[in-house]
């Protein structure tokens, strides 16, 4: 009895799923199999096994190391892997023990990029049988299985914004070697500021078909490519849907148009405000609404004409009001991301809500009888680890409704309205969440302080960096 079987980790679906697998890899000539798991940062990780060995991983996981979880985003190992007491008191990662990754087979795909490649998402298991707490995937399984239990599910959209750009120098010489390595030189593929003009859709259009193509091929439920405002800026929106789903989707998509990207000579980014010259930051709004059990029946639509939303959804909209600060941690884990906060940009920077205002954090989408009515969150970037950024929505709206919080008025001016601001730095969300219970208590303390650890070892490294404003300001003036 193999490692799956034997701690039941798969359901009597999964187990069907993965019997089809192995025949279609043998129909469709799959020679290699990449197995993934999404880290802390929402990055892929894992091993491509041959075919061959399929079987072996469907019964008894993959072994990885556990020192993955525990890197920043230059993949330097900040938590102490050699030592006692400093694993976020997980005595199992000690000395880089490994981890298992099981398989999803409901995740599997064919990379259609990738001659004979299937790709299949994994989840990570310590080898007793149970969930790595500190596996991200889990973190949004949790919350979207204490949804269930009270009767609901989550339902979810995106709309992404990136910078897709010509690839001048990929910067491999041995110089460029580091952690991080030198980023690559690009030029634009448009010049910007004419948001959603035909003649640069056109420009964009001989490698957007190859992109769309893929990830269309992928099942992603792609919806709509756009011309964004910035200069080479571009934006993706897809279908919503139910649970896992987006963020699985999400994953794979940022992903893909990576490799997709650089196979043909291009770069994509899904840094908020890259240092480029005129660039413009992009953001990742997420929309969002709950449903009943079945997901068929939309829970925030208003029940009245002169309300936006039912009471659900406005207990819920208060709730993600009502801990928008320390949630930012989750929506903007990055340093680069907090420069995106700027009045009068078409991004957030305090916690209000608006109806059909694309100025507030919280614009709702609705009225009475519109089953697609929804709240968009416009608080994220596109570089957010995608399980995170939706369980955090969850927690923050069922905290909402278990308190029946009230949002208050909408505001119509949401550069002047006096509401609580956005977190202006990486450092004030994290001294935020280090203050917030809620988190600890749904995400699980281990969790939350393991996360704090990784982000500071971030703010740590950043503020010992020398950068060109501080040797020009003060250089030659002291």
């Amino acid at each position: 009895m193999g490692f799956i079987e034997k701690n039941g980790l798969w359901n009597t679906s999964q187990s069907r799923q993965a019997s089809e697998i192995v025949q279609r890899i043998e129909l469709d000539g799959i020679q290699v199999v990449r197995f993934s798991f999404p880290d802390q940062h929402g990055i892929l990780r894992g091993k491509a096994v041959v075919a061959d060995e399929v079987k072996s991983a469907f019964s008894s996981g993959i072994s990885i190391s556990s020192s993955l979880l525990m890197k920043d985003t230059s993949h330097r190992t900040v938590i102490p892997i050699f030592e006692s007491g400093d694993q976020s008191d997980m005595p199992e990662m000690r000395g880089s023990a490994d981890m298992i990754m099981v398989p999803d087979p409901s995740t599997f795909r064919i990379l259609p990029w990738a001659e004979h490649t299937g790709w299949i998402l994994c989840d990570l298991y310590f080898r007793d049988g149970r969930r790595v707490p500190l596996s991200t995937r889990h973190v949004f399984q949790n919350m979207l299985e204490k949804l269930d239990t009270a009767g609901y599910s989550f339902m979810s959209g995106l709309e992404v914004e990136f910078h897709l750009m010509k690839l001048t120098d990929p910067r491999v010489a041995l110089t460029d070697a580091g952690q991080p390595g030198t980023p690559p030189d690009v030029e634009l593929l448009h010049k910007g500021y004419n948001y959603l003009t035909e003649l640069y859709y056109d420009q964009l259009d001989p490698f957007f078909e190859i992109l769309r193509k893929h990830i269309q091929a992928l099942g992603l439920g792609l919806r709509g490519m756009e011309v964004e405002f910035g200069p080479s800026q571009v934006e993706f929106v897809f279908n919503a849907a139910c649970g896992l789903k987006p963020a699985d989707d999400m994953i794979l998509f940022r992903s893909a148009v990576k490799q997709i990207a650089r196979r043909h000579g291009y770069h994509a980014s899904f840094m908020c405000r890259p240092r480029l010259p005129h660039v413009m930051s992009s953001g990742w709004h997420l929309h969002q609404s709950l449903c009943d059990a079945t997901g068929q029946n939309n829970l925030f639509m208003a029940q009245c004409e002169d309300a936006p939303l039912s009471d659900i959804g406005m207990h819920w909209l208060g709730g993600l009001l009502d801990n928008a600060v320390p949630a930012t941690v989750f929506s903007t884990p990055t340093i680069n991301g907090y420069k995106r906060y700027r009045p009068f940009s078409l991004a957030p920077d305090r916690a209000i809500w608006g109806a059909d205002n694309r100025g507030v954090m919280l614009r709702v989408l609705g009225e009475y009888g519109d089953r697609a009515t929804r709240i968009e969150n416009r608080v994220g970037e596109p570089a957010a680890n995608p399980y995170l950024y939706l369980a955090a929505q969850v927690a923050c709206g069922m905290d909402g409704m278990d308190r029946r919080s009230n949002p208050g008025p909408s505001a119509d001016t949401p550069y002047s309205t006096d509401a609580p601001f956005l977190p202006a730095t990486l450092e004030e969300a994290v001294g935020a969440l280090e203050q917030c219970e809620l988190f600890s208590r749904e995400f699980g303390t281990d969790f939350v302080k393991y996360f704090i650890k990784i982000k500071k070892a971030e703010i740590r490294r950043y503020n010992l960096e020398v950068s060109e404003w501080e040797h020009r300001e003060y250089f030659d003036m002291f």
